[in-house]
C-alpha cells in the first residue's frame, strides 16, 4: 500500500486537502501544515524550485506531518530519479497520454524487478543508508512510494482505459490543461470539462486507483461529489493574490470613507 493510500484510509475527511507551493516558502509549508492540510504540492514543472530545495521542503513537510508531492517537468529517467531521491511521498508527472508514458515514470521510480531506478544507497529517500538492508528498503519504496499521472488532454481521456490499465500508479486530473485541450480554455466549470473529468474517474476507479485533482473554489462541490480522493485546493501565489488584493480594497474603502466624511 503507497503512503497517499495510506493517508485516504486514516483520514477524517474526504477529500484530503492538499495545497501547492511553487516557490521554496518553508513559512507557507508551515502555515498550511498548521491549518490542517495534509499534502503538500512543491511544483517542479512550470515553478523554479530546484532539487535541493524540493528534497528541504519534503523534509519539513514530514516534519509538520504532511505528505510530499513533488510534480516533475516530464517522465525523463533524470527528472524522475532525482525527484525520488528527494524523498517525497508522491510524485506527480504531466501530460501523461499513452501507455508507454505511463510506464516510462513507473520504470524510473521503481527499483529492480519492478523497474530500473538506479542504486544509490546514501539518499534522503533510502535514509542517507542508515538501515540495516538496502535491498530490503528498496522493496519498501516500491511499495510505499506513490506514483500519479496527471490526464490533461482531450488525447489521454480517449485513451484512458488503456493508461488505467496499467497498474503502479494513481490518476491525477488536470482541469485546466484539459480545458485548452477540449477547447474551452479556462472554462474548468464547463460541461465538456466535467464529463471528460467524470469519464477519468470512472476509469480510475475500473481500475483500483485513487483519483486526484487540482481546482478551484467553484469547482470544489463537483470534485467532492465525484468522492476524489485528493483535492487541491489552490497555491501559494493565489493565496499572496487574493490576500494582497483583499487589504488594498479594505484599505482603499477605509480611505475614501473618511475623504467623505
Amino acid at each position: 500500500m503507497n503512503r497517499l493510500q495510506k493517508a485516504v484510509e486514516k483520514s477524517a475527511s474526504s477529500p484530503v486537502l492538499g495545497i501547492a507551493v511553487y516557490y521554496y516558502d518553508p513559512i507557507f509549508l508551515e502555515m498550511a501544515a498548521r491549518l490542517g492540510f495534509g499534502v503538500i504540492w512543491i511544483e517542479m514543472e512550470h515553478g523554479f524550485i530546484s532539487f535541493t530545495q524540493a528534497a528541504d521542503l519534503c523534509r519539513m513537510a514530514k516534519g509538520s506531518g504532511m505528505l510530499s508531492m513533488i510534480r516533475v517537468a516530464d517522465t525523463r529517467r533524470e527528472n524522475v530519479l532525482k525527484a525520488a531521491e528527494c524523498g517525497p511521498d508522491i510524485i506527480d508527472a504531466p501530460m501523461i497520454e499513452t501507455p508507454e508514458a505511463a510506464s516510462e515514470l513507473i520504470e524510473g521510480a521503481r527499483f529492480p524487478p519492478s523497474g530500473s531506478r538506479g542504486f544509490f544507497s546514501v539518499s534522503r529517500a533510502l535514509d542517507y543508508g542508515l538501515v540495516d538492508n538496502i535491498a530490503g528498503e528498496q522493496m519498501r519504496l516500491n511499495e510505499e512510494l506513490c506514483l500519479m499521472a496527471q490526464i490533461e488532454t482531450a488525447e489521454a481521456v480517449r485513451r484512458i482505459d488503456e493508461i488505467c490499465a496499467i497498474p503502479g500508479f494513481e490518476i491525477f486530473i488536470g482541469p485546466s490543461d484539459l480545458s485548452a485541450s477540449l477547447g474551452v480554455a479556462g472554462q474548468l466549470s464547463h460541461p465538456k470539462v466535467f464529463e471528460a473529468a467524470k469519464r477519468i474517474i470512472t476509469a480510475a476507479r475500473r481500475s483500483g486507483k485513487l483519483v486526484a485533482v487540482g481546482a478551484g473554489p467553484a469547482e470544489f462541490g463537483f470534485y467532492a461529489e465525484q468522492e476524489v480522493d485528493l483535492l487541491f485546493c489552490g497555491n501559494d501565489i493565489a493565496c499572496l493574490r487574493l490576500g494582497i488584493q483583499s487589504i488594498l480594497q479594505q484599505a482603499r474603502l477605509a480611505a475614501e470613507g473618511a475623504r467623505s466624511r
